[in-house]
């Protein structure tokens, strides 16, 4: 069984292929990063990806590729991406365990690593550094 970094929803992995789609030409899915910024002190970062980076980890789901920077790993571990419409606004959400506040507006996080030794003793798989 192989593990991965973060899990799709079904509602991400159709935005994902929906990007992709409009995206058109050398397109093959999206980059999940972290970057300093915002009240909080860290953002997620999205980019498209034409050339994966072979240090990225790869999630796919229902035909969608999101490729995970290797700087985010440890912040990203257990996250869930989610795509979601309000009346207000649409996005991509991040539901991660290793997110310890958030901006007033939703835009910015505080990230912790994840523990990987609560992840062992839990006897999930660990990451392995590569």
């Amino acid at each position: 069984m192989a593990f991965a970094v973060m899990t799709l929803t079904d509602a991400a992995a159709d935005r994902v292929k929906a990007i992709v789609d409009n995206a058109g030409g050398d397109a093959k899915g999206i980059r999940v990063g972290i970057k300093k910024g915002g009240c909080a002190g860290m953002e997620y970062a999205i980019d498209l990806v034409t050339e994966p980076n072979a240090k990225d980890d790869l999630i796919e789901h229902n035909d969608a590729s999101v490729w995970v920077a290797p700087e985010a790993v440890l912040y990203l571990l257990g996250t869930q991406m989610d795509f979601e419409v309000t009346t207000l606004r649409s996005g991509f959400t991040f539901h991660n365990p290793n997110q310890t506040s958030a901006c007033g507006c939703g835009e910015s996080v505080e990230l912790k690593p994840a523990d990987l030794a609560a992840l062992a003793a839990s006897g999930q798989p660990t990451v392995r550094a590569g």
